[in-house]
């Protein structure tokens, strides 16, 4: 059953229109006005695909086609619908859109699986608004508490519970779902790279995730007049800063093996013209396929960090995420790999470089994760863009995958 192109590019239209930026990209932040608009579009087309849908005590969205046995656990499809700042239209809810179209598919084709399917949109997965990244995901994996999920605020000190209430979300924080639920999840994705593109593959079927995790560093000194307060007298915060941010990528390039280090976000306080800045505050994002070098990392990072301490310059260090290296499940991969053959669909085996969902989820059920080309390798912009016969053979590849997973025992 072929997917429906026209379908696929509607969907992909219509959610490229809740943007906060708009001709500036997606700009989609968690829980705003245009989370609520998409949110409204993709459970309404949900129940047009006859699912039963429901939105957990964190936001996530579910809609379920019931299985013969409604005891059995399911097996879901989906990704997430948040964005970064000025960000593209297909990171994330190319794979919404993906779990739409295989409902589609199955309602066309009048299937009533052995065991039910359901499709996700989760939240947070980027971590533009309340930090870490992977939020809908981890709270259902159980990773965070309700206690701990009440008390992260965003960078205007709303919490997660009043941002839901201000779009009329019941903020229970009940997230955590029992694994025994659910069969399988598979996520379609786009590549947020070059590799298929250029080799001119259609799929790549991910064999394994990078470990990662986020630092939030602070550093507080003394302010000052710009003017009047001679340089061996100061405690210039941006400075420490600046010196520290400079060394990271050496670190990086120095554990080598594909190691990376990334500040992406950087904030000068009280950032007026002709003042000393007391604080900056910054993050540190480190990848590497192999755990001991993420350790390695983290441990010279914060060490670099500290020998910047002086009796007027403090640092503190949190880390509110850190999540291991992922091999994902070779019986998945299996079928995905065998879903491409019998679709005559070209495939290569990939190691992903960005975090996913996938792979918080891989640690309480089996999981699969496919990509589809990106032009120019570019994401997290606004020319970010998937041709829409690419993201048909994705879903035609997940509805293969789908099929059999739900009607196997």
């Amino acid at each position: 059953m072929k997917a429906n192109q026209e379908r696929i590019e509607k969907h992909i239209k219509a959610l490229s229109k809740f943007t906060a930026t708009p001709g500036q990209g997606t700009t989609r932040m968690t829980y705003s006005a245009q989370d609520l608009q998409a949110r409204n579009y993709i459970k309404e087309q949900m129940k047009e695909y006859g699912l039963q849908v429901r939105e957990d005590g964190l936001g996530n969205i579910f809609g379920k086609l019931e299985g013969e046995n409604k005891d059995a656990p399911s097996v879901i499809v989906g990704s997430h619908f948040d964005s970064v700042p000025n960000g593209g239209d297909y990171d994330g809810p190319a794979g919404v859109v993906a779990g739409l179209e295989v409902a589609a598919l199955f309602q066309e084709n009048q299937i009533k699986p052995t065991y039910p399917l359901e499709v996700i949109a989760m939240i947070e997965e980027e971590g533009s608004r309340f930090g870490g990244g992977l939020m809908g995901s981890r709270g259902i994996v159980g990773y965070l508490q309700k206690e701990e999920i009440a008390q992260i605020k965003d960078k205007n000190e709303v919490s997660v519970p009043d941002a839901m209430r201000m779009i009329d979300l019941d903020p229970s924080l009940e997230v955590k779902r029992d694994p025994e639920t659910i069969k399988a999840f598979l996520e379609m994705h786009i590549e947020q790279g070059p590799i298929l593109e250029e080799e001119q593959i259609s799929v790549g079927v991910v064999e394994s995730i990078v470990g990662l995790t986020q630092l939030d560093v602070t550093i507080t000194g003394k302010a000052g007049h710009a003017g009047t307060t001679p340089m061996n007298r100061r405690s210039d915060a941006l400075v420490a800063a600046a010196n520290i941010i400079s060394k990271l990528p050496q670190i990086a390039i120095e554990e080598g093996e594909g190691t990376v280090t990334t500040v992406g976000k950087h904030e000068v306080f009280p950032n007026g013209a002709n003042v000393i800045p007391d604080k900056v505050v910054f993050s540190v994002d480190i990848r590497s396929s192999k755990e001991m070098h993420v350790k390695n990392v983290i441990k010279k990072v914060k060490d670099l960090i500290v020998s910047y301490e002086t009796d007027d310059i403090q640092t503190t260090v949190e880390q509110p995420l850190y999540m291991q290296p992922k091999e994902l499940n070779q019986e998945i991969r299996s079928i995905l790999k065998a879903s491409c053959e019998r679709l005559d669909i070209s495939f290569l085996t990939m190691h992903s470089g960005a975090g996913h969902d996938a792979m918080v989820l891989s640690d309480i059920t089996d999981v699969g994760l496919i990509f589809v080309p990106s032009k120019d390798g570019l994401s997290h912009c606004p020319e970010e863009w998937t041709a829409i016969p690419d993201l048909a053979n994705g879903v035609e590849v997940l509805y293969e995958t789908a099929l059999k997973l739900t009607e196997e025992s």
